[in-house]
């Protein structure tokens, strides 16, 4: 008996411990915390996506949320594999989420470099299919706020009126779209992506 309460108060103590990482982390959601969980390439991709949302939106507010936003989900997304959380499905559909997500890149590096490529509804589904695959995810481990704060990084930079609007021959974002695909070679040459 005195076995069984040590594991229910020691599974306690660790799933507290772990709620506390993550919000303790999440708040501190800036450069210095992120280097710890993100790497050089995916920092400039960050800071080159702030500022193509920036640009886009002309409001630094909502470019900071959404940079902040990919930069929570990043962290908790770590804490949870960093301690052993994800199951075995959760690891296949982190697999597959990797996976739709460098078909995404891929298809933005291309529409890119190749004239008269574009493709909205492309890269709009294979966005969406990740988005699914990451809430899927975290769905059990993360609370509902941060499943919407996925969701509203998507639904920017999945939106059509976005897409169009970078992607249009002689965009006005056309520099701010090649730091971000230049960092998305970078990121697949590296196997980041």
């Amino acid at each position: 008996m005195l076995n069984s309460i040590m594991t229910e108060s020691a599974f306690k103590a660790r799933d507290i411990g772990l709620r506390a990482q993550k919000k303790i982390l999440s708040r501190m959601a800036g450069k210095n915390i992120a280097k710890a969980f993100i790497d050089d390439t995916t920092s400039s991709l960050l800071d080159n996506l702030y500022r193509l949302a920036k640009q886009y939106s002309n409001n630094k507010k909502e470019a900071e949320k959404l940079i902040k936003n990919i930069i929570k989900v990043v962290i908790k997304l770590g804490v949870l594999h960093r301690n052993n959380m994800l199951s075995d499905e959760e690891m296949q559909l982190a697999e597959k989420f990797k996976g739709k997500f460098r078909i995404a890149g891929m298809a933005i590096i291309s529409f890119f470099e190749v004239d008269f490529s574009y493709d909205a509804n492309y890269i709009v589904r294979a966005l969406r299919e990740s988005q699914k695959c990451l809430e899927s995810i975290v769905s059990k481990h993360l609370t509902d706020k941060s499943v919407s704060r996925i969701d509203s990084v998507f639904s920017f930079f999945a939106d059509e009126h976005f897409l169009d609007a970078v992607f249009k021959r002689e965009s006005e974002y056309r520099e701010a779209l090649g730091r971000v695909v230049a960092d998305l070679n970078k990121a697949i040459d590296n196997g980041d992506l």
